[in-house]
């Protein structure tokens, strides 16, 4: 199964959601977007395949939106587009894409879902909560 990252690795949760891939197996395809950008075709897309908006996907705190003024509800969602391929720290993540789908992974045990098999327990998430046990069983 190919498996794809949109990471930041300065973020906690990106961060674990790559190990968790990894710890299952996988070599990710891992794309740091904060330095190779966004095409509007490319967010298109991924919103398309994960079921969200570009309201949805914005990454509201340690972002620049509330100085873009982008936290208002009447901006239109081509105006959120448009400021995410110019501010590409807008988008939230971990977006990661597999066979069974395209997620953006907040809280990062949803990854699991993705994946064809799980990664040895025990596992926490970046909060220390436990997501698999010791016998390899999801807990999240």
């Amino acid at each position: 199964m190919d498996v794809v990252i949109h990471h930041n690795p300065d973020c906690g949760t990106s961060r674990n959601v790559l190990s968790i891939i990894e710890k299952a197996g996988y070599r990710p395809t891992v794309i740091e977007y904060l330095k190779e950008g966004w095409t509007r075709p490319q967010l298109l897309a991924l919103f398309a395949a994960a079921g969200l908006t570009p309201r949805e996907a914005l990454r509201t705190t340690k972002s620049p939106a509330e100085e873009l003024g982008l936290l208002d509800p009447e901006v239109s969602d081509e105006k959120l587009m448009e400021a995410m391929i110019a501010h590409p720290v807008l988008v939230n993540r971990p977006i990661v894409c597999t066979t069974k789908g395209v997620r953006l992974c907040r809280p990062s045990e949803m990854v699991l879902d993705l994946l064809d098999h799980l990664p040895p327990g025990p596992l926490a998430k970046e909060d220390g909560e436990l997501i698999i046990d010791a016998d390899g069983r999801r807990v999240a």
